[in-house]
């Protein structure tokens, strides 16, 4: 009789989703079903307020990655305001947000996934968490703590706290960067570079250990998007956001922000509250695409800093010009961490970086505004309406766990056909379908949020697996 394993509730993420994996009469993978089961209206709700509020409204979306929301936000009121802020504030906004990506990729890469490579995916469940990795790998969670700290107090050295800080503002930030905080941040990047160093030699030696993973783990031919200069050099927080296909070939260039809508659709999904973003060119749901940090090094033609450089070069030589499988985003991620360090040491050395000529002043000078940046999941937009008062009459975001949803899917899906035996159950292969949303590093409370309404319906099934009910009832 056909039958359902459900993960009530997955792990080390953040956000909250269930996973359903169903079963046929053989105990084979019938289907999956990934359900985002949070809700948050951010959008809807911030209708009325003043669009200079938006900053500090839209970074309460989440605590791990208000940098992103904020600075995302501020660009959309920068182009409302239709200005071009100070040399000075757009370095300092980049150094920020390099900063944000450090801790953001330490918390992922050490406090999230290590559990499962380091311990094992098959370890013991009571010990496969950070308190585990403690006990049996001190030195690599003293790195993750040590790390995750340094791009959290840099932040606060910047903007004055490490959570929610109100010091990006439209028109750029409101106080400019002092020599002491600078030389504070200065200190402390020889330890956070060594540690990044240390990792990425410790995974790489790693690498031949997962080869079932590797080669399971979302490993499929999509599309992939991300933001990079005129040259094709990495970009986290300007640059064009573009499109290529699995064989690099290039499908789209979004330029100018207001454009996005032209490339990117959102569907809405029956059994979940995450938006369902696609490529429109392509059409729903073949438009699959993937961003995040092996979207962006698969759309990168090189990082821009020495040391992530070579790293990209040999990551390449290892796996290819594109890299399908998802259980290479850690690998991205920590190259990705590397190019923070370097790219926050050259930023603090710019002359400029303690100029006080930050912000640019305004009134509402355009109705509607896009910002676009990469958040350390992937692209990240906010787009604003507003009346002629500067008041929101409308406000849409669409965030990097959004744009993975598709792929997400595909790739639970593909690892529950490749390790989940109903047969022969066994808790490291389901723990394996966990595994694999872990890789993207989703955050599911940033990215619920509603184009109008989501289509969500609900199902009442009998014990014996038969449908007895449901709604909206069929036309």
């Amino acid at each position: 009789m056909p039958s359902t394993i459900t993960i009530n509730h997955v792990t080390r993420i953040e956000g909250h989703a269930r996973i359903d994996i169903h079963l046929n009469d053989l105990g084979k993978v019938a289907s999956t079903q990934f359900h985002v089961t949070q809700f948050r209206g951010f959008e809807k709700f911030t209708e009325g307020r003043p669009y200079y509020e938006m900053p500090a409204i839209t970074a309460r979306i989440c605590g791990i990655c208000p940098v992103s929301h904020l600075l995302a936000s501020v660009k959309a009121c920068d182009a409302i305001m239709a200005v071009q802020i100070p040399e000075p504030a757009a370095l300092l906004r980049e150094l920020l947000h390099c900063a944000q990506f450090v801790q953001s990729h330490a918390l992922s890469f050490f406090h999230l996934s290590a559990p499962d490579l380091l311990l094992g995916f098959d370890s013991d469940p009571a010990l496969r968490n950070i308190v585990g990795l403690i006990e049996k790998h001190p030195e690599a969670a003293r790195d993750g703590i040590a790390l995750r700290k340094f791009g959290q107090q840099a932040i606060e050295r910047m903007a004055g706290e490490r959570i929610h800080p109100s010091w990006t503002v439209p028109g750029g930030v409101n106080k400019p960067l002092s020599a002491d905080a600078r030389d504070h941040i200065l200190t402390g990047l020889p330890i956070a570079k060594s540690i990044v160093r240390r990792t990425l030699k410790n995974f790489k030696a790693m690498l031949d250990d997962f080869p079932e993973e590797s080669a399971a783990f979302g490993n499929m031919p999509t599309a992939y998007a991300g933001l990079s200069g005129l040259d094709g050099e990495f970009k986290i927080y300007d640059g064009a956001l573009r499109f290529i296909d699995n064989a690099a070939k290039p499908l789209a260039t979004i330029a100018r922000p207001l454009d996005y809508a032209k490339y990117i659709g959102e569907a809405t999904m029956p059994d979940s509250y995450l938006k369902a973003p696609y490529f429109k060119p392509l059409g729903y749901p073949e438009g699959i695409y993937r961003v995040g940090p092996l979207g962006r090094l698969n759309v990168a033609a090189r990082m821009g800093t020495p040391e992530a450089d070579a790293e990209l070069d040999e990551y390449r030589e290892r796996l290819g010009r594109i890299v399908q499988s998802s259980f290479f985003y850690h690998y991205a991620r920590l190259i990705e961490a590397l190019y923070g360090v370097e790219r926050m040491e050259e930023l603090l050395n710019e002359p400029l970086i303690t100029d006080t000529h930050v912000r640019a002043e305004a009134g509402v000078n355009a109705n509607q505004g896009v910002g676009i940046i990469e958040a350390p999941r992937g692209v990240l937009i906010h787009h604003y309406k507003v009346d002629d008062n500067g008041a929101i009459t409308w406000a849409n975001l669409i965030v990097a766990t959004g744009h993975n949803n598709l792929a997400l899917n595909h790739s639970i899906r593909q690892v529950a056909e490749q390790f989940v035996d109903g047969a022969q159950l066994k808790e490291g292969a389901v723990n394996r379908v966990s595994a694999v949303v872990r890789a993207y590093d989703p955050c599911l409370s940033c990215s619920t949020h509603a184009y109008g309404g989501p289509a969500v319906d609900l199902r009442l099934w009998s014990p014996n697996g038969e449908l007895v009910d449901s709604w909206p009832k069929p036309e």
